[in-house]
């Protein structure tokens, strides 16, 4: 099925005003990776739209034994995937199948329909990269437990606004929540602890492209850390700028793991995503 876009809207709202289809199926659609515009999968509701643009559904694609988006590691303890952005990892109160844990378990129970899974850590909903999650509760456990020992290296690609005048550095903070789940610096040294490292790859007039790895693992430590600094992470809609981009240019790229039962280290990678890239040549 094949749709020209005729007029700027959202996604959803455009398909279900031009398909004789209900909204339940077209999210089903979205959930499950079969809509495409210009060519590039696209899971977000409402996703901007633009005149000219071409729509495509794959109706086949709709099948739970594949995923909308890569595995990258897979045994008989640990699922390693490279989350979307705009894809909630759990569910909340006001959404509770369009998730990353839904969309892993329905994957895997196709399979074994006996097969759990269990949240071993999170990211953003804005964030994509790689999340892992355990298939049993014992490793679950091992994984919450031994988080320090066990996991030795998360690494974040990101694009920030502006020119960085120190190329390598590492951002020093305490962090405070309100009571509406923002994050925010104290100026008391009260909350907890958050150490970013980072180091410039890449940069032009506007924006620079960085490399970020993490001493602690605190929630928005990132998108924090760098607004405190007045080099906001683009696309950031809730400690950024007003930039209209699309996504959030945060990306989980590399893990490293001791694999308790394996009894050796895995480092898993993810490529640089395209938009990235693109935004730092300037287009």
């Amino acid at each position: 099925m094949k749709l020209i876009v005729k007029k700027e809207a959202s996604l959803l709202d455009y398909l279900y005003e031009n398909l004789d289809m209900p909204k339940k199926r077209i999210k089903q659609y979205l959930t499950h990776g079969s809509i495409f515009i210009n060519n590039n999968k696209i899971l977000k509701y409402d996703y901007k739209l633009y005149p000219g643009m071409t729509i495509i559904i794959d109706t086949n694609v709709k099948n739970k034994k594949t995923l909308p988006f890569d595995v990258i590691y897979e045994d008989d303890h640990i699922i390693v995937v490279n989350k979307p952005s705009g894809l909630l990892t759990i569910a909340t109160n006001k959404e509770k199948e369009k998730t990353l844990y839904h969309i892993v378990r329905e994957y895997l129970k196709a399979t074994n329909p006996y097969q759990k899974i269990f949240i071993i850590h999170r990211l953003d909903k804005d964030t994509s990269g790689l999340i892992m999650f355990a298939k049993d509760e014992k490793t679950k456990n091992l994984f919450q437990k031994n988080w320090n020992e066990y996991v030795t290296l998360r690494e974040y690609v990101a694009v920030v606004h502006g020119v960085l005048k120190d190329k390598v550095g590492k951002i020093e903070q305490n962090l405070l929540e309100t009571k509406t789940n923002l994050t925010y610096v104290s100026k008391n040294k009260e909350g907890k602890k958050a150490i970013t490292n980072y180091k410039v790859l890449k940069e032009n007039k506007d924006y620079s492209l960085l490399d970020i790895s993490l001493e602690t693992g605190r929630k928005n430590q990132i998108r924090v850390a760098f607004s405190s600094i007045k080099h906001y992470l683009v696309g950031d809609k809730k400690y950024g700028l007003k930039d209209n981009k699309e996504r959030l240019y945060l990306h989980a790229n590399r893990l490293k793991i001791y694999h308790p039962y394996l009894k050796k280290e895995i480092l898993f990678e993810t490529a640089i995503p395209n938009e990235f890239k693109v935004i730092m040549k300037g287009r």
